[in-house]
Protein backbone atom coordinates (compact mmCIF):
# COMPACT_ATOMS: atom_id res chain seq x y z
CA UNK A 1 0.00 0.00 0.00
CA UNK A 2 0.98 3.41 -0.80
CA UNK A 3 1.89 5.67 2.18
CA UNK A 4 0.51 8.96 2.78
CA UNK A 5 3.21 11.12 2.60
CA UNK A 6 1.06 13.91 0.41
CA UNK A 7 2.39 17.53 1.55
CA UNK A 8 0.17 20.64 1.73
CA UNK A 9 4.35 22.32 1.77
CA UNK A 10 3.29 24.05 -1.53
CA UNK A 11 1.84 27.70 -2.69
CA UNK A 12 0.47 26.76 -5.97
CA UNK A 13 0.28 23.53 -8.46
CA UNK A 14 0.71 24.15 -12.01
CA UNK A 15 -0.92 21.72 -14.43
CA UNK A 16 1.08 21.60 -17.90
CA UNK A 17 -0.75 19.57 -20.13
CA UNK A 18 -1.46 19.70 -24.18
CA UNK A 19 1.57 20.05 -26.06
CA UNK A 20 2.28 19.63 -29.90
CA UNK A 21 2.84 16.10 -29.53
CA UNK A 22 0.21 12.98 -31.84
CA UNK A 23 -0.87 12.40 -27.79
CA UNK A 24 -1.73 16.16 -27.66
CA UNK A 25 -5.87 15.27 -26.77
CA UNK A 26 -4.61 12.42 -24.59
CA UNK A 27 -2.67 14.94 -22.84
CA UNK A 28 -5.41 17.83 -22.64
CA UNK A 29 -7.39 15.33 -20.78
CA UNK A 30 -5.15 13.89 -18.51
CA UNK A 31 -4.55 17.68 -17.51
CA UNK A 32 -8.65 18.76 -17.18
CA UNK A 33 -8.97 15.54 -14.82
CA UNK A 34 -5.87 16.34 -12.72
CA UNK A 35 -6.69 19.86 -12.04
CA UNK A 36 -10.25 19.45 -11.61
CA UNK A 37 -8.96 16.44 -8.94
CA UNK A 38 -6.90 18.82 -7.24
CA UNK A 39 -8.86 21.63 -7.17
CA UNK A 40 -11.72 19.62 -5.75
CA UNK A 41 -9.65 19.72 -2.56
CA UNK A 42 -9.38 23.14 -2.01
CA UNK A 43 -5.56 23.37 -3.98
CA UNK A 44 -4.61 26.71 -5.65
CA UNK A 45 -4.28 25.07 -9.58
CA UNK A 46 -3.22 26.57 -12.60
CA UNK A 47 -3.46 25.58 -15.73
CA UNK A 48 -0.42 26.10 -19.24
CA UNK A 49 0.02 24.29 -22.39
CA UNK A 50 3.33 24.81 -24.02
CA UNK A 51 1.95 25.56 -27.40
CA UNK A 52 0.27 28.53 -25.94
CA UNK A 53 2.65 30.21 -23.16
CA UNK A 54 6.23 29.49 -23.08
CA UNK A 55 7.27 28.20 -19.32
CA UNK A 56 10.13 30.48 -18.86
CA UNK A 57 7.98 33.60 -19.29
CA UNK A 58 5.58 32.47 -16.39
CA UNK A 59 5.97 33.86 -12.85
CA UNK A 60 6.96 31.17 -10.27
CA UNK A 61 6.39 31.73 -6.50
CA UNK A 62 8.51 29.78 -4.41
CA UNK A 63 7.13 26.35 -3.30
CA UNK A 64 5.39 25.85 -6.61
CA UNK A 65 5.30 22.25 -7.38
CA UNK A 66 4.60 21.60 -11.61
CA UNK A 67 2.19 17.97 -12.06
CA UNK A 68 3.45 17.14 -15.47
CA UNK A 69 0.39 15.35 -17.46
CA UNK A 70 2.09 16.07 -20.71
CA UNK A 71 2.43 12.75 -23.07
CA UNK A 72 4.83 12.39 -25.42
CA UNK A 73 7.12 13.89 -27.18
CA UNK A 74 8.03 17.65 -25.21
CA UNK A 75 6.72 15.80 -22.06
CA UNK A 76 8.22 12.28 -21.63
CA UNK A 77 11.73 12.37 -23.25
CA UNK A 78 13.49 14.98 -20.63
CA UNK A 79 12.85 18.06 -22.84
CA UNK A 80 10.40 19.69 -20.33
CA UNK A 81 12.36 18.47 -17.35
CA UNK A 82 15.14 20.29 -18.23
CA UNK A 83 13.44 23.23 -18.61
CA UNK A 84 11.98 23.28 -15.00
CA UNK A 85 15.41 22.35 -13.70
CA UNK A 86 16.72 25.37 -15.54
CA UNK A 87 13.96 27.38 -13.66
CA UNK A 88 14.66 25.58 -10.20
CA UNK A 89 10.70 24.43 -10.25
CA UNK A 90 10.00 21.60 -8.83
CA UNK A 91 8.23 19.07 -11.13
CA UNK A 92 6.08 15.51 -10.69
CA UNK A 93 7.83 11.96 -12.36
CA UNK A 94 11.17 10.95 -13.15
CA UNK A 95 14.10 13.32 -13.73
CA UNK A 96 15.90 14.50 -17.24
CA UNK A 97 18.52 11.32 -17.79
CA UNK A 98 15.73 8.60 -16.61
CA UNK A 99 12.99 10.25 -19.31
CA UNK A 100 14.97 10.71 -21.93
CA UNK A 101 15.91 6.78 -21.61
CA UNK A 102 12.51 5.42 -21.37
CA UNK A 103 11.46 7.78 -24.22
CA UNK A 104 13.12 5.56 -26.58
CA UNK A 105 12.10 2.26 -26.61
CA UNK A 106 15.58 1.16 -28.62
CA UNK A 107 17.75 2.38 -25.57
CA UNK A 108 15.53 1.14 -23.03
CA UNK A 109 15.76 -2.41 -24.04
CA UNK A 110 19.14 -1.69 -24.08
CA UNK A 111 19.08 -0.76 -20.20
CA UNK A 112 16.58 -4.26 -19.70
CA UNK A 113 19.34 -6.42 -21.14
CA UNK A 114 22.61 -4.36 -19.11
CA UNK A 115 20.03 -5.22 -16.20
CA UNK A 116 18.69 -8.69 -16.79
CA UNK A 117 14.94 -7.38 -17.47
CA UNK A 118 13.61 -9.98 -19.47
CA UNK A 119 12.08 -7.99 -22.25
CA UNK A 120 11.58 -9.42 -26.20
CA UNK A 121 14.05 -9.69 -28.52
CA UNK A 122 13.63 -6.70 -31.56
CA UNK A 123 15.93 -4.84 -34.12
CA UNK A 124 15.59 -0.97 -34.79
CA UNK A 125 15.50 0.38 -37.73
CA UNK A 126 17.04 3.33 -39.19
CA UNK A 127 16.09 5.87 -42.43
CA UNK A 128 17.42 4.21 -45.51
CA UNK A 129 17.12 0.51 -44.32
CA UNK A 130 17.28 -2.51 -46.85
CA UNK A 131 13.73 -4.07 -47.52
CA UNK A 132 15.35 -6.84 -47.62
CA UNK A 133 15.86 -7.00 -43.58
CA UNK A 134 12.58 -8.74 -43.46
CA UNK A 135 13.77 -12.08 -44.58
CA UNK A 136 16.18 -11.58 -41.59
CA UNK A 137 13.53 -10.38 -39.25
CA UNK A 138 11.17 -13.87 -40.09
CA UNK A 139 14.07 -16.29 -39.94
CA UNK A 140 14.86 -14.75 -36.55
CA UNK A 141 11.63 -14.20 -34.91
CA UNK A 142 8.98 -15.55 -36.80
CA UNK A 143 6.03 -14.15 -37.06
CA UNK A 144 3.49 -11.87 -35.74
CA UNK A 145 5.87 -9.48 -35.19
CA UNK A 146 4.86 -5.83 -33.81
CA UNK A 147 6.53 -2.78 -35.08
CA UNK A 148 6.12 0.43 -33.46
CA UNK A 149 7.60 3.81 -33.72
CA UNK A 150 10.64 4.08 -31.32
CA UNK A 151 9.87 7.38 -29.35
CA UNK A 152 5.64 7.18 -29.28
CA UNK A 153 3.38 6.61 -26.46
CA UNK A 154 -0.56 5.35 -26.38
CA UNK A 155 -0.01 2.79 -29.01
CA UNK A 156 0.41 5.36 -31.50
CA UNK A 157 1.71 3.96 -34.63
CA UNK A 158 2.05 0.65 -33.48
CA UNK A 159 1.26 -2.53 -35.91
CA UNK A 160 0.94 -6.14 -35.49
CA UNK A 161 2.46 -7.58 -38.56
CA UNK A 162 1.07 -11.07 -39.01
CA UNK A 163 1.47 -11.46 -42.63
CA UNK A 164 5.12 -10.63 -44.71
CA UNK A 165 2.72 -8.24 -46.91
CA UNK A 166 1.66 -6.13 -44.60
CA UNK A 167 5.33 -5.60 -42.81
CA UNK A 168 6.39 -2.55 -45.82
CA UNK A 169 3.22 -0.70 -44.77
CA UNK A 170 3.66 -0.92 -41.11
CA UNK A 171 7.51 0.20 -40.94
CA UNK A 172 6.10 3.32 -43.38
CA UNK A 173 3.80 4.24 -40.57
CA UNK A 174 6.38 4.20 -38.08
CA UNK A 175 9.07 6.15 -40.34
CA UNK A 176 6.28 8.66 -40.54
CA UNK A 177 5.89 9.07 -36.62
CA UNK A 178 10.02 9.00 -35.77
CA UNK A 179 13.11 8.87 -37.42
CA UNK A 180 13.61 5.00 -35.94
CA UNK A 181 11.28 1.98 -35.79
CA UNK A 182 11.59 -0.79 -33.21
CA UNK A 183 10.59 -4.04 -35.22
CA UNK A 184 10.00 -6.85 -32.18
CA UNK A 185 9.28 -10.52 -31.11
CA UNK A 186 5.47 -10.54 -30.79
CA UNK A 187 4.88 -12.37 -27.34
CA UNK A 188 1.87 -14.40 -27.45
CA UNK A 189 -0.51 -14.46 -24.23
CA UNK A 190 -1.73 -11.56 -21.92
CA UNK A 191 -1.23 -7.90 -21.83
CA UNK A 192 -0.58 -6.95 -18.33
CA UNK A 193 0.11 -3.48 -16.71
CA UNK A 194 1.55 -2.31 -13.23
CA UNK A 195 1.78 1.58 -11.46
CA UNK A 196 4.69 2.68 -9.48
CA UNK A 197 5.10 5.45 -6.90
CA UNK A 198 8.55 6.07 -6.22
CA UNK A 199 9.48 2.13 -4.76
CA UNK A 200 5.86 1.15 -3.82
CA UNK A 201 3.51 -0.70 -6.64
CA UNK A 202 0.07 -0.01 -7.19
CA UNK A 203 -2.47 -3.03 -7.75
CA UNK A 204 -1.32 -5.03 -10.91
CA UNK A 205 -3.76 -4.75 -14.00
CA UNK A 206 -4.28 -7.81 -16.35
CA UNK A 207 -6.41 -6.66 -19.18
CA UNK A 208 -8.65 -8.17 -21.45
CA UNK A 209 -9.51 -6.63 -25.39
CA UNK A 210 -11.40 -8.60 -28.42
CA UNK A 211 -8.76 -6.34 -30.62
CA UNK A 212 -5.56 -8.10 -31.83
CA UNK A 213 -3.69 -6.18 -28.79
CA UNK A 214 -4.28 -3.78 -26.67
CA UNK A 215 -3.94 -0.68 -29.15
CA UNK A 216 -4.58 3.40 -29.38
CA UNK A 217 -8.98 2.07 -29.58
CA UNK A 218 -8.93 -0.62 -26.82
CA UNK A 219 -7.46 2.48 -24.34
CA UNK A 220 -9.27 4.98 -24.98
CA UNK A 221 -12.57 3.90 -26.93
CA UNK A 222 -13.91 0.41 -26.84
CA UNK A 223 -15.98 -0.04 -24.20
CA UNK A 224 -15.45 -3.95 -24.58
CA UNK A 225 -12.13 -3.43 -22.91
CA UNK A 226 -11.92 -5.62 -19.88
CA UNK A 227 -9.21 -4.70 -16.66
CA UNK A 228 -9.26 -7.77 -13.88
CA UNK A 229 -7.33 -7.18 -10.80
CA UNK A 230 -5.86 -10.40 -10.29
CA UNK A 231 -4.41 -11.31 -5.90
CA UNK A 232 -0.79 -10.57 -5.65
CA UNK A 233 -0.23 -13.76 -4.01
CA UNK A 234 3.08 -15.64 -2.91
CA UNK A 235 4.23 -17.74 -6.87
CA UNK A 236 1.30 -16.08 -8.91
CA UNK A 237 1.67 -14.64 -12.09
CA UNK A 238 0.53 -10.94 -10.15
CA UNK A 239 3.44 -11.65 -7.86
CA UNK A 240 5.59 -12.49 -10.61
CA UNK A 241 4.55 -9.27 -12.60
CA UNK A 242 5.41 -7.04 -9.73
CA UNK A 243 8.65 -8.13 -9.29
CA UNK A 244 9.56 -7.77 -13.07
CA UNK A 245 8.03 -4.49 -13.51
CA UNK A 246 10.03 -3.87 -9.99
CA UNK A 247 13.28 -4.71 -11.60
CA UNK A 248 12.57 -2.50 -14.63
CA UNK A 249 11.71 0.64 -12.89
CA UNK A 250 15.50 0.14 -10.92
CA UNK A 251 16.73 -0.41 -14.32
CA UNK A 252 16.28 2.84 -15.32
CA UNK A 253 16.60 4.59 -11.69
CA UNK A 254 12.44 5.91 -12.25
CA UNK A 255 11.01 8.33 -9.42
CA UNK A 256 7.69 9.48 -8.88
CA UNK A 257 4.69 7.78 -10.86
CA UNK A 258 5.42 5.63 -14.00
CA UNK A 259 3.62 2.63 -15.63
CA UNK A 260 5.35 -0.60 -16.82
CA UNK A 261 3.44 -2.68 -19.85
CA UNK A 262 4.15 -6.23 -19.68
CA UNK A 263 3.28 -9.40 -21.68
CA UNK A 264 2.88 -12.73 -20.05
CA UNK A 265 3.23 -15.62 -21.89
CA UNK A 266 1.87 -19.05 -22.03
CA UNK A 267 4.77 -20.61 -19.33
CA UNK A 268 3.43 -17.74 -17.07
CA UNK A 269 6.87 -15.28 -17.57
CA UNK A 270 6.45 -11.71 -18.01
CA UNK A 271 7.90 -9.68 -20.15
CA UNK A 272 8.32 -5.70 -20.15
CA UNK A 273 7.58 -3.85 -23.18
CA UNK A 274 8.07 -0.33 -22.04
CA UNK A 275 8.15 2.10 -19.17
CA UNK A 276 5.42 4.99 -19.46
CA UNK A 277 7.01 7.88 -17.20
CA UNK A 278 4.15 10.51 -17.50
CA UNK A 279 1.41 7.63 -17.76
CA UNK A 280 -2.30 8.95 -18.75
CA UNK A 281 -4.66 10.28 -15.83
CA UNK A 282 -7.78 9.98 -17.79
CA UNK A 283 -11.01 8.72 -16.78
CA UNK A 284 -9.75 5.58 -19.07
CA UNK A 285 -6.29 5.86 -18.15
CA UNK A 286 -4.54 2.71 -16.31
CA UNK A 287 -2.99 4.00 -13.32
CA UNK A 288 -6.34 5.83 -12.04
CA UNK A 289 -8.08 2.61 -12.38
CA UNK A 290 -5.04 1.06 -10.27
CA UNK A 291 -5.16 3.40 -7.89
CA UNK A 292 -9.24 3.69 -7.32
CA UNK A 293 -8.95 -0.60 -6.69
CA UNK A 294 -6.17 0.58 -3.81
CA UNK A 295 -9.06 3.31 -2.42
CA UNK A 296 -7.26 6.28 -3.77
CA UNK A 297 -9.35 9.09 -5.59
CA UNK A 298 -7.50 10.74 -8.28
CA UNK A 299 -6.93 13.83 -6.11
CA UNK A 300 -5.30 11.21 -3.71
CA UNK A 301 -3.09 10.12 -5.80
CA UNK A 302 -1.99 13.41 -7.36
CA UNK A 303 -1.16 14.72 -3.55
CA UNK A 304 0.86 11.74 -3.33
CA UNK A 305 2.83 12.38 -6.59
CA UNK A 306 3.54 16.17 -5.34
CA UNK A 307 4.82 14.77 -2.13
CA UNK A 308 7.23 12.56 -3.90
CA UNK A 309 8.63 15.52 -6.33
CA UNK A 310 9.29 17.14 -3.01
CA UNK A 311 11.26 14.57 -1.38
CA UNK A 312 14.56 12.82 -1.57
CA UNK A 313 14.87 9.95 -4.33
CA UNK A 314 14.00 6.54 -2.80
CA UNK A 315 14.88 3.18 -2.78
CA UNK A 316 16.46 2.34 -5.95
CA UNK A 317 17.07 5.97 -7.21
CA UNK A 318 20.68 7.45 -8.00
CA UNK A 319 21.17 11.12 -8.77
CA UNK A 320 20.66 11.61 -12.82
CA UNK A 321 23.73 12.92 -13.10
CA UNK A 322 25.39 9.53 -11.92
CA UNK A 323 23.55 7.55 -14.73
CA UNK A 324 25.67 5.65 -17.10
CA UNK A 325 24.09 6.76 -20.96
CA UNK A 326 23.35 3.45 -22.61
CA UNK A 327 24.46 3.63 -26.00
CA UNK A 328 21.63 3.83 -28.84
CA UNK A 329 20.75 0.54 -30.19
CA UNK A 330 22.46 -0.74 -33.55
CA UNK A 331 20.92 0.86 -36.27
CA UNK A 332 20.48 -1.45 -39.13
Amino acid sequence: MIPDDSSDDFRRVTVVAGGASPEREISLASGRAVTGALKSLGIDVREIDPVDASLAGRDWCDGEVVLLALHGSGGEDGTVQAELESLDVTYTGCGVESSRLAFSKSRTKVRFGEHGVPTPGAVTLGPGFDPRTLDELLAQFGLPLVVKPDTQGSSVGVRLVESPSAFSAAVAEGFRLGEHVLVERAVAGEEWTVGFLDTWALPPVRIKTPRPFFDFEAKYHDDRTELEFPAVEPGSTAERVVAVARRACKALATRGLVRVDLRVDEWQRPWVLEINTIPGLTDHSLVPREAAHAGLTLGQLCQRMIGSAQSEPRGWHIRQDQMVRSAVAGVS
